[in-house]
């Protein structure tokens, strides 16, 4: 067999997987609409008996003189004979078209069946490839997952390899070639942090992709932030670019942004897709900028990576390189949300210090911004969220009581032992959902 490149192999299982998808949902509705469509068996028909011809059981002269007349009654016609007749022929005409009726009505429920038991064999038919490509897609996306991750390291590895003396350069000044590459950290500082080399980059990139969401969903999460910065129209900084969900928005709204990142491997990402992004730390940055050259900063899931001194440094820096009216965004994981913080936070270590929104609320406001204000994001929906309990009243006889009442149970009044326990628990549920299940992230905005 040819070789198949690995992106048509993937496009190709997902094709399947949707034909699959598409063939099973359609035979399944129509196997259920078939089963509603299903007519009920018809009565069992009743038997004909023709009714017995009137007999005269009294005796004697008169009994004689019938005799006679019902010979010449069966000669002539009788009339009550005639009419005796008449009736049966009427009922078996009734009856036989009752049965017409009936044997129709079989004949539709047959065909009705055999329709069902057609529609329930294609279905049937449809689940083993329904489940073959499941299979075949789920394994596709961990290979996929794990080909890209190689491919990442072995782009930087290329890339580093190239800018040593004596490999391919990417660049010449006054005929001398010049090789562009980034010192790895070394000594304590580099056993200190998590992903510092290039190649380690790509190992978190792999992991921003696995956690953060698909690219889809990302864009949907910041557009909000769109108007906001559109309102400078330039010079918008983004710190902690990351894939440049956000620049390539910006970009779209044609909004003049620049992204940051010290992730090589998310930078060389970025500038493939076009965008405008150094690979730099976030305070080095901001520290090379004239003071008020910066008409918008960003951060969108970064603020927990920086130490508290280097958040309290680049807020600072930040207030004055940014021009008077600039719009400052930061969004961070809410800790205050327990799900989000034993979900989220600590599933990354390359964080360093959550961030209580009161906390980074009163840091933007220590460092000069103005109108500062917490906006709650993604918080956690219903079906997540501790259910309150109900008890049956008189007024509400519907409600699924939560237990039996033992007091009741004893002869007692009804509902009082009940009520009180499922008070008891709604009020736990009503202090541990505003602590275990609110907003997952939180995003302060200020101006400078």
């Amino acid at each position: 067999m040819p070789e198949e490149p690995l992106e048509d192999l993937f496009a190709r299982l997902k094709r399947e997987r949707r034909h699959a998808d598409g063939v099973y949902n359609d035979a399944l509705l129509a196997l259920e609409h078939a089963f509603r469509m299903l007519p009920a068996l018809p009565a069992e028909p009743r038997l004909f008996q023709p009714s017995p011809p009137p007999v005269d059981t009294s005796g004697g002269m008169k009994a004689a003189v019938r005799g006679v007349r019902a010979v010449l009654w069966r000669i002539l016609g009788s009339s009550p004979h005639m009419e005796h007749r008449f009736h049966d022929l009427v009922e078996h005409a009734h009856w036989s078209a009752e049965l017409r009726h009936t044997l129709a009505a079989l004949l539709g429920v047959a065909r009705s069946e055999a329709r069902f038991v057609s529609l329930l064999v294609q279905y049937l038919q449809t689940i083993t490839p329904y489940v073959d490509t499941r299979d075949r897609q789920i394994g596709g996306h961990e290979l996929s997952d794990r080909v890209a991750l190689v491919e990442q390291r072995l782009m930087v590895i290329k890339r580093d390899l190239e800018a040593r003396p004596g490999g391919k350069t990417d660049g010449k000044t006054d005929g001398k070639t010049v090789a562009k590459s980034i010192p790895a950290p070394t000594g304590a500082s580099a056993s200190r942090e998590a992903f510092a080399g290039n190649v380690d980059s790509a190992t978190y990139a792999g992991f921003e992709d696995r956690f953060r969401g698909a690219r889809e969903d990302v864009r949907r999460k910041v557009e909000d932030y769109v108007p906001l910065l559109a309102a400078s129209s330039s010079a918008v900084v983004e710190v902690g670019c990351g894939r440049g969900e956000l620049l390539e928005l910006l970009r779209a709204s044609g909004v003049s942004a620049r992204g940051v990142d010290v992730n090589h491997a998310m930078v060389e990402r970025c500038r493939i897709r076009g965008l405008d992004v150094e690979e730099s730390d976030a305070l080095a940055y901001l520290d090379r900028q004239p003071d008020g050259a910066v008409g918008g900063l960003v951060a969108i899931q970064v603020v927990e990576h920086f130490e508290p001194g280097y958040l309290a440094q680049f807020l600072e820096t930040a207030y004055h390189k940014m021009r008077p009216g600039a719009a400052l965004i930061l969004e961070t994981i809410n800790p205050a949300c327990w799900a989000a913080f034993f979900d989220a936070y600590i599933r990354d270590l390359t964080h360093k210090q959550p961030l209580h929104p009161d906390t980074l609320r009163h840091l933007v406001e220590a460092s000069g911004f103005t109108g500062v204000n917490v906006q709650f994001r993604e918080w956690v929906t219903e079906a997540e969220r501790l259910d309150r309990v109900t008890v049956a009243t008189p007024d509400r006889p519907d409600a699924v009581p939560m237990a039996v009442d033992p007091l009741a149970a004893n002869g007692g009044a009804p509902g009082t032992d009940l009520a009180r326990i499922a008070a008891a628990l709604n009020a736990h549920a009503d202090k541990l959902n505003p602590r275990l299940f609110s907003s997952r992230d939180y995003a302060v905005i200020a101006r400078r």
